[in-house]
């Protein structure tokens, strides 16, 4: 990440409930602008430009889904998905900006302290959907109007069915710290995964880098993204996650694929994923179609039930078979004192893990 114009400190609080999960409680530097409606104008300018560019760091698989089911809603407008890890997307962003390109429509991080850093930039267009106006809560939205939460998630431990037995199958980060795990264990990195930068956060404030100084010594797998995890569970390349989306366990297990989650007993990290349009759109009507497909309660109930995904959207419903959000313990997110201590979080968990 690089280094930030302002502090987050007093930007961005949250608790470890959906219901108050990420408070954007950010300096209000305008009311926000009234809810915008798709009218016929916005759709045929959007058809006129063709296009509309999304950098995230959503899983493609998911991604794609999304971008289809909105071409298909709006034939003549194509989606372009440009996905890489978080602290990637933060980077071209601010390299692409630093040298007058202007090339990103929407965003979406699962880093929710880069937000932020935009908003503060002043590169982002106020712009609130008919469903963000209606059916967010206020902790789930920018005050000025600038970015909402698209999706929550967790980042929690998994294992393969086929080479673990429930029984014997880690309940907490402790026991990935058995001696048996040696060798067994896959795990992303936070240098280049928002989430995994956030989860190393909460998971060190909570239980202590000394938890980290041991599971290195288990001889990890170290792979980039959060999304990598259960692919190499899936596979049956390591037995045990000890991080990862998950949403992409939820689609590997529902497609019959040995995986199962596994919330520590400690508590789960929450991350969460706001969406945002920027002033310098190349495609602006397009770039604001979009915005308003993504927080709609289709496209939400979408990234639920094909894409695991939470929501904050009041009229979307969890998908059955799935745990509750309100059974999990969660840790609590605070994207302020990530962005204060990214770099050294990185640092630290580099000379860690000698990776």
């Amino acid at each position: 990440m690089r280094k930030p114009i302002i502090s987050r400190r007093d930007v961005l609080k949250a608790s470890g409930a959906l219901a108050a999960s990420s408070t954007f409680a950010t300096r209000v530097m305008a009311a926000a602008p009234p809810a915008s409606a798709v009218t016929p104008a916005l759709i045929e300018g959007a058809k006129k430009e063709g296009k509309a560019i999304w950098y995230t760091s959503v899983d493609l698989p998911l991604a794609e889904k999304v971008a289809r089911a909105f071409e298909t809603k709006y034939p003549g407008v194509a989606v372009r998905v440009e996905r890489t890890g978080a602290e990637r997307v933060f980077q071209r962003i601010g390299q692409e900006y630093a040298s007058r390109i202007h090339a990103v429509d929407v965003v979406n991080s699962s880093d929710a302290a880069h937000l932020i850093v935009w908003k503060r930039d002043g590169i982002l267009a106020p712009y609130v959907t008919e469903d963000m106006a209606k059916h967010y809560p206020p902790e789930h939205k920018d005050p000025d109007g600038q970015f909402a939460s698209f999706r929550v998630f967790l980042c929690p431990v998994g294992y393969n069915t086929n080479l673990v037995k429930k029984e014997d199958a880690p309940k907490s980060f402790a026991d990935l710290l058995d001696p048996k795990w040696i060798g067994k264990i896959v795990k992303a990195h936070p240098s280049y995964s928002g989430t995994i930068l956030t989860a190393t956060y909460q998971m060190s404030r909570d239980i202590g880098w000394s938890y980290f100084e041991k599971l290195a010594k288990q001889k990890i797998m170290q792979v980039q993204s959060a999304s990598d995890p259960p692919k190499k569970l899936a596979l049956g390349e390591r037995a045990i996650m000890a991080d990862g989306i998950e949403y992409g366990m939820f689609q590997l297990k529902e497609t019959g694929r040995p995986v199962e989650l596994v919330y520590p007993t400690e508590g789960t990290p929450l991350i969460i994923g706001p969406n945002a349009v920027f002033k310098n759109a190349p495609n602006p009507n397009a770039a604001r179609l979009l915005q308003s497909y993504m927080f709609s309660v289709e496209c939400q109930q979408l990234i639920v039930d094909a894409g695991g995904m939470r929501s904050a959207h009041a009229l979307v419903k969890e998908k059955p078979g799935r745990t509750p959000l309100k059974d999990i313990k969660l840790m609590k997110d605070d994207a302020a004192a990530v962005e204060k201590q990214s770099e050294a979080i990185k640092a630290r968990y580099t000379q860690i893990f000698k990776v």
